[in-house]
């Protein structure tokens, strides 16, 4: 049986490999005709969601799906469990995703994340996070949607731990919507969390022949309060996680 899932999980891993590098090496030459880096990036996201809707196919991930993807731009807000949130997210979303530093390191992913619009913060360094609000706000202020986990961080917790306010901070005083997704595993043991690297993860997550998520996209939210947008946005993510998590009957409320 162990066998068997390091096997599927390996098969997996250089299919993995194998599109991303195609879809990078499409992306590099569709890049050569478009002279406008927004346009060049329009174009990258285009490419990213097809590639992760081939990831999804040799992942054979099963996402359940409440609400439909936002038809209009705003900040998207979800609750983090795994690196792999955002792949489910952006399966039929376009956005520009705000992603932790570390990420920009890993081989191969790291050059598809930045040719695809992924924007790159280091949480520890002020400097850094400024910088990320900068590009939050001008992406923003040109009517494209941005992707950011609040809470900063993932964690097996049944709820939401604390969002922080910098985006939202923005999107009360841009007067844009924040569209909240609630986003949960049926496996506890794929969440990504304390000193789990990529690799070893990935076996472990995409060695089952199967990946069962949840996915739920919400009404948006508007308010020139940053703390009420918080508060809204936390209360209806955390409404979703308890219903997914009685679903599955993994805890009683």
């Amino acid at each position: 049986m162990k066998v068997a899932r390091f096997l599927l999980a390996l098969t997996r891993m250089i299919l993995f490999v194998i599109i991303s590098i195609c879809i990078y090496v499409l992306i590099l030459f569709s890049a050569l005709f478009y002279r406008d880096k927004m346009k060049r990036l329009q174009n990258g996201i285009k490419l990213r969601g097809l590639n992760v809707k081939i990831i999804h196919f040799i992942l054979n991930t099963h996402i359940t799906k409440y609400g439909t993807e936002p038809t209009i731009a705003g900040l998207i807000v979800f609750n983090h469990r795994s690196y792999f949130d955002p792949l489910v997210i952006l399966k039929d979303t376009l956005a520009f995703p705000v992603a932790k530093k570390e990420v920009d390191s890993w081989p191969l992913i790291g050059h598809v994340c930045r040719a695809t619009g992924v924007i790159f913060v280091e949480r520890e360094s002020k400097k850094s996070r400024t910088q990320t609000l900068k590009e939050v706000r001008d992406i923003l202020n040109q009517g494209f949607s941005i992707l950011i986990a609040p809470e900063g961080t993932t964690h097996i917790e049944p709820l939401s731990i604390e969002f922080k306010p910098g985006a939202f901070l923005l999107a009360a005083e841009l007067d844009v919507p924040v569209i909240p997704v609630a986003i949960d595993y049926k496996n506890i043991n794929d969440a990504w969390i304390g000193n789990d690297t990529f690799v070893p993860h990935f076996f472990k997550c995409f060695g089952k022949w199967k990946t069962e998520i949840n996915v739920s996209f919400l009404d948006p939210v508007k308010s020139a309060s940053a703390e009420e947008l918080i508060t809204i946005s936390k209360n209806k993510i955390d409404t979703e996680l308890i219903r997914f998590r009685k679903n599955w009957d993994r805890i009683t409320f």
